[in-house]
């Protein structure tokens, strides 16, 4: 709560958050199965982890206000980054 008592929203919502944690964490899986790059699946790892902790706290606690702007910065730059190298390797084993 701020000063004047309103709520401090997140700059990502509840529910933004709960899907960007499904689709890291489904990312990490399909990546470890796919034996992708090692720095690519840690990247997916420690966002997948920290979303997972940050969505167990309240959308206006201390932590979450501090870390979920650049944590889902970093976690859709990972998924990014995996689903292109998810293109240019998987593709080309389908062939």
């Amino acid at each position: 709560m701020s000063k004047e008592g309103i709520a401090i929203e997140p700059p990502e919502g509840a529910l933004e958050l709960s899907h960007l944690r499904r689709e890291t964490r489904t990312a990490l899986e399909l990546a470890v199965v796919a034996l992708a790059p090692s720095d690519l699946m840690d990247r997916l790892a420690a966002a997948a982890g920290l979303l997972e902790a940050l969505v167990q706290l309240p959308p206006n606690s201390p932590p979450v206000l501090a870390l979920v702007p650049r944590l889902a910065t970093r976690a859709r730059s990972a998924l990014e980054d995996w689903q292109q190298w998810q293109s240019d390797h998987l593709s080309t084993a389908k062939s």
